[in-house]
C-alpha cells in the first residue's frame, strides 16, 4: 500500500489484524512530535487525520472533530492525560536516544531509561495528548 498516495476507501479495506486509532488535539503536533522522537513517518498528515508508520506497523491519528458523530467524543476527558492506561510500546527504539529527543521536544519523561527484570530496557514518555510512549530493547547481558 502506497501510504501517501491511497485514499481512503481503499486504504479502509486493505486494514487487516489488530488496528490502532489515536484521537489527539493536534494531528500535525503530533505526527512531528512521533517523527522527532521515535522515527515515525506520517503520510498524508492533515489537521483532521495522519497515516503513521513505524517499521511495518501502520496506525492513524485523528483530530478530535473528524469524531463529531462518533460514540467516543463524549467519554474523552476535557483535561489530560487522555491515555491514562495505555502503554503504546516501541520495541524497536532506543529509550535512551528517544529520552534525549524528547526532552528537546519538551515530553514529560514520566521514568528515564531503566533495565527492567522483564528483559527490556525500557523509558515512558508521555506526549501532549496523554498517550504513554514506551520505547524499549532488549537489555544487554550482564
Amino acid at each position: 500500500m502506497d501510504y501517501d498516495t491511497i485514499e481512503a476507501d481503499p486504504f479502509g479495506r486493505g486494514l487487516r489484524g489488530l488496528g490502532l486509532n489515536l484521537l489527539v488535539r493536534d494531528v500535525l503536533a503530533e505526527s512531528a512530535f512521533l517523527e522527532t522522537v521515535f522515527g515515525m513517518r506520517s503520510h498524508q498528515a492533515t489537521s483532521d487525520f495522519a497515516i503513521m508508520t513505524y517499521g511495518d506497523q501502520v496506525f492513524q491519528l485523528h483530530a478530535d472533530g473528524t469524531y463529531h458523530s462518533n460514540p467516543l467524543l463524549g467519554l474523552l476527558p476535557e483535561t489530560p492525560p487522555r491515555g491514562a492506561g495505555i502503554e503504546l510500546r516501541l520495541y524497536d527504539t532506543d529509550p535512551d536516544a528517544a529520552v534525549k529527543r524528547a526532552e528537546q521536544a519538551g515530553a514529560v519523561i514520566l521514568q528515564g531509561p531503566t533495565d527492567k527484570p522483564h528483559g527490556l530496557r525500557e523509558a515512558y514518555i508521555l506526549c501532549e495528548n496523554g498517550y504513554a510512549w514506551v520505547p524499549s530493547v532488549p537489555k544487554t547481558a550482564d
